[in-house]
C-alpha cells in the first residue's frame, strides 16, 4: 500500500480503521449480535453536523453537548458560529485541534459550501482556490476532511457539460486534498444534481481515491430505479453520509443503515436535524433511535 492510499484510508474515516470499504474483517469482528439483524455488527459511528441544531454553538457547547449525548463527532459548518474558519492565526489552529484532543469528540470534518457547477469560470477558480484553502485548515485543526457540494444545473449549460466540469475540479482538490491527508466530500445536493445517477457520473469523472460521497438523505434518493438501484450506484463511494430525522416513516432509513453496514462502513452518520431548546435530550433520542434501527438496544 503505497503512502498516500494510506493517507486516504486515514482521512476517510475516524483516523483508527480507515475507510474500510474494501478491509476484510476477522471472524469474531464479522460476528453479527444475536439481536440485530445486521449482517454484521456495525462499524460506523453517530456524529453531528453543526448546520441547524448546532449552529449558534462555539467549540465549547459542541463538546460539552456531544459527549453528554454521546454522539463520537462532528462536522463543523463553516460561517457558524463556531468560527473555525481560514482567518484563524496558526496559534488558535493549534487551540481549536488541542480542544478536540482533548475530548471524547471528533473533529471529522469541516463542512463548506464550496461547489464547482457555475458557467462563470471566475467563481470557478475562486471556489476551488477557496477549497484548497479550507483543506489546509482541516488538516491544521485534525479534520480528516472537507465537504463540498453541487448546488444544481445552470439552466444555459447542458448537465453532461456541468457534470464534466465538477468532476474535473474534484480531481484537482482530490491531489491537493491527497497531498495534505485529507478526504473531500462531495454532498449529494442540489436540484438535479443531487440525483445520485448524476453524482455518480461526477466522481466518475474525478477518478480520484480521495474524492468520495457524503450520502445526503434526499426524498431524490427514491426516484428514477428507486432507492436500492441508486444506493447501489454509490454504496461503495460512501465516506460520509447526512441523516435527518429518523423517525420519518417515508426515507427507508433502516435500509441505509443496513447498506451501509453491509460494505462495512467505517464512517459517520451524522446527524442533521432542526434547532431545539432541549438539543441534549433531542440528541440523546436520536442516538437510541440509531442504535434500534441497527438492532443494537
Amino acid at each position: 500500500m503505497n503512502l498516500n492510499r494510506r493517507n486516504f484510508l486515514k482521512a476517510a474515516g475516524l483516523g483508527i480503521g480507515g475507510l474500510g470499504l474494501q478491509a476484510t474483517l476477522s471472524s469474531d469482528a464479522a460476528a453479527a449480535d444475536s439481536s440485530s439483524f445486521l449482517v454484521r455488527r456495525p462499524t460506523m459511528h453517530l456524529g453531528l453536523v453543526t448546520y441547524n441544531l448546532a449552529a449558534d454553538w462555539d467549540i465549547a457547547t459542541i463538546i460539552k453537548n456531544c459527549e453528554a449525548a454521546k454522539f463520537e463527532g462532528v462536522e463543523l459548518r463553516t460561517s457558524h458560529a463556531h468560527k473555525v474558519e481560514v482567518n484563524l492565526s496558526k496559534e488558535e489552529r493549534k487551540a481549536v485541534r488541542q480542544r478536540f484532543a482533548d475530548s471524547k469528540v471528533q473533529l471529522m470534518g469541516l463542512g463548506s459550501t464550496f461547489d464547482y457547477h457555475t458557467p462563470d469560470q471566475a467563481k470557478l477558480r475562486k471556489d476551488i482556490e477557496g477549497t484548497k484553502e479550507y483543506i489546509i485548515l482541516a488538516e491544521d485543526v485534525g479534520a480528516t476532511g472537507v465537504k463540498v457540494r453541487p448546488n444544481g444545473f445552470p439552466k444555459e449549460v447542458p448537465q453532461e457539460k456541468t457534470l464534466e466540469q465538477i468532476g474535473h475540479a474534484l480531481h484537482e482538490v482530490g491531489d491537493f486534498a491527497r497531498d495534505h491527508g485529507q478526504v473531500i466530500r462531495l454532498e449529494v445536493h442540489g436540484t438535479g444534481t443531487s440525483f445520485p445517477p448524476n453524482i455518480k457520473k461526477i466522481l466518475d469523472v474525478a477518478d480520484h481515491p480521495s474524492v468520495g460521497a457524503c450520502w445526503n438523505s434526499n426524498a431524490s434518493d427514491l426516484s428514477g430505479q428507486g432507492w436500492d438501484y441508486n444506493f447501489g450506484l454509490l454504496k461503495n463511494k460512501i465516506v460520509s453520509a447526512h441523516i435527518t430525522d429518523l423517525f420519518q416513516e417515508d426515507y427507508p432509513y433502516r435500509k441505509l443503515l443496513t447498506g451501509l453496514n453491509e460494505v462495512n462502513f467505517k464512517g459517520f452518520c451524522l446527524a442533521e436535524i432542526p434547532a431545539s431548546t432541549d438539543p441534549v435530550r433531542v440528541m440523546k433520542y436520536y442516538r437510541a433511535l440509531w442504535l434500534a434501527y441497527q438492532g443494537l438496544l
